[in-house]
């Protein structure tokens, strides 16, 4: 299982699979520079962390790039998306301008080592709400990590999915809108894009029957 850009594995806290699934846990890495490719970055994973032969891959977000990539040089049984893309046809308008611009690179990320010191701006109850999600489930703050990611994100060109896999899309994703999601997909009702957390009990309810499948 493959967590979010910047996340740790206890995102999956709340998601349980039947004993007969081993669960292991990717946690990521820094990169050697701003400038490591995506493919060489996926290969340190595979060297580091993969220890199972034909596994199947969880991943969300960005981990649901990075487990796709990783598909591309070992042999996978099965690749499980969530709230995630399969290729950049699935951009929306509003991530298409940002990497045609490079607006991305004015993003100060330095402020996500000072979030503790946001939080005394924060006028809202929604807005104290995401500081504390992001204070309990983002593990990595570290500003080149977040440009590296980032940069790999929006320039990402995928490789066509030549395995088994299921797509889940939440209908109230604002990062990656449904409606530009190409089929196939499974959409989760009322799911967000923190939906491995928030609906987990919707998971645990239908994820193993359709491992099964």
């Amino acid at each position: 299982m493959m967590p979010g850009m910047a996340a740790g594995p206890n995102i999956f806290e709340f998601l349980k699979l039947p004993d007969t699934y081993e669960i292991h846990y990717l946690h990521w890495l820094q990169p050697l520079s701003v400038n490591e490719s995506l493919q060489q970055y996926c290969k340190r994973l595979i060297e580091e962390q993969i220890y199972h032969e034909n596994p199947i891959l969880l991943g969300v977000s960005f981990g649901g790039i990075i487990i796709q990539e990783m598909a591309q040089q070992i042999d996978v049984r099965q690749l499980i998306l969530i709230s995630t893309i399969k290729n950049e046809k699935e951009w929306s308008p509003f991530h298409k301008a940002i990497r045609q611009t490079h607006l991305y690179k004015l993003l100060p990320l330095q402020l996500f080592n000072h979030i503790t010191f946001l939080e005394k701006f924060a006028v809202s109850k929604r807005i104290k709400h995401r500081i504390e999600l992001y204070k309990r489930y983002m593990d990595v703050k570290n500003p080149e990590y977040l440009k590296w990611s980032i940069k790999k994100i929006l320039n990402w060109k995928a490789t066509p999915i030549n395995l088994p896999f299921v797509h889940f899309v939440g209908d109230k994703d604002l990062v990656f809108p449904p409606r530009y999601i190409h089929n196939p997909k499974i959409i989760v009702p009322k799911g967000r894009h923190d939906m491995i957390i928030f609906k987990a009990n919707w998971f645990n309810k239908y994820l193993p029957e359709i491992l099964v499948k």
